[in-house]
């Protein structure tokens, strides 16, 4: 089953893989925020992730891995 994995020490949550997602599963995480102040991205329905790399391809900061 496809997953992804945010590198929250990269991550600066500016919400690009969030538009990319074609299924709308990536969210930042409101709940969390990191050692430099931001709302991390998150998979909130790893069950529906297709793997389809959209969201790391967009990443700026290669916070994104895919797992496949």
């Amino acid at each position: 089953m496809p997953r992804i994995i945010v590198d929250d020490v990269y991550c600066k949550g500016c919400g690009i893989c969030v538009d990319a997602c074609p299924l709308g599963i990536i969210e930042l995480d409101q709940k969390k925020i990191t050692d430099k102040g931001y709302h991390p991205a998150s998979l909130v329905d790893g069950g529906a992730c297709t793997g389809c790399m959209s969201c790391a391809l967009m990443c700026p900061d290669v916070a994104i891995t895919v797992m496949r």
